[in-house]
């Protein structure tokens, strides 16, 4: 089966509505595809009903970012949720509210670092209900006139260079979440009938070390699986992520993490490479069939 189990619509931080996402991914040949909006569910019912028409197999998913000690933005993936339970959506809201914090807290630094800031794609979010990540204060930033001159020098041009520059641990805009640690994100995922997998190690953490620590210790707080085969991960990343795996009896999954047709890094379905291996869905294959 050709699978896709990570992409974003204009619910979080895609280009494209729901819909419009799935049409792309069944256009790719995608069997199997998640629409895995941050921290938020709101698009599932439009992809479940364009999924249906374009006979295309979709699993309920979401990306609930997450703390864990010094690492301060992880990404857990759930997946075969029950979008609609009522806890599920509380929880999704508190942590879209932390993320509206923390975005305040960025939007300022970045106005003490001499940005000006476009606030009324911002606005229109926020009055939307939907989150606000990174991606979109750096695209707030782009946007305004008053700040070509100095983009220009630095070489910043779209979003994937500035966000690097400005707004990741250890840049001078960046400012971390507070909630949920990555055990909290795995129980609400549970508690909402879904699996719990880490998405995409080597994007967050460089050390191959800290990084099969880290599967060690989410596994004993109950993740089901990690996302091995990623758009970026090279083949000894994959192997290794493979491998330890298979010792721990969990699922392995694989995306290119779609957020539209003109993103830098992720704009093609199936992008992913798997390097003579195979993703193991177990129980998350069972929910896909249902």
């Amino acid at each position: 089966m050709r699978i896709d189990l990570q992409s974003h619509s204009l619910n979080s931080d895609g280009a494209l509505p729901a819909a419009a996402v799935v049409a792309a991914a069944a256009a790719a040949g995608v069997e199997l595809l998640a629409l895995s909006d941050h921290d938020t569910v709101g698009g599932i019912d439009e992809a479940l009903a364009a999924a249906r028409k374009r006979s295309i197999a979709l699993l309920t998913a979401t990306e609930i970012s997450a703390v864990d000690a010094d690492y301060e933005d992880l990404h857990v993936l759930g997946y075969g949720i029950d979008h609609h339970d009522p806890l599920l959506l509380e929880r999704l809201a508190d942590a879209r509210a932390d993320r509206g914090r923390r975005a305040e807290r960025m939007v300022a630094r970045l106005r003490e670092l001499g940005f000006a800031i476009d606030e009324t794609p911002l606005d229109a979010r926020r009055e939307q209900g939907k989150p606000i990540g990174r991606p979109h204060l750096a695209a707030a930033v782009l946007a305004h006139p008053d700040n070509a001159a100095r983009l220009a020098r630095e070489g910043h041009s779209d979003v994937s260079s500035f966000i690097p520059a400005y707004v990741i641990p250890g840049a001078p805009a960046y400012s971390g979440r507070t909630r949920p640690t990555v055990a909290e994100a795995i129980e609400w995922i549970h508690a909402a009938g879904g699996l719990a997998v880490w998405a995409h190690p080597f994007w967050d953490i460089k050390d191959p070390g800290a990084v099969l620590q880290a599967i060690d210790r989410y596994r004993a707080a109950g993740l089901d699986g990690v996302e091995c085969f990623y758009v970026t991960h090279d083949e000894q990343q994959t192997q290794l992520l493979s491998r330890r795996c298979e010792e721990l009896g969990m699922i392995t999954t694989a995306s290119s993490d779609y957020h539209g047709p003109e993103h830098r890094l992720f704009s093609r379905f199936l992008a992913y490479q798997l390097y003579g291996l195979e993703p193991r869905l177990g129980a998350l294959g069972a929910a896909a069939s249902q």
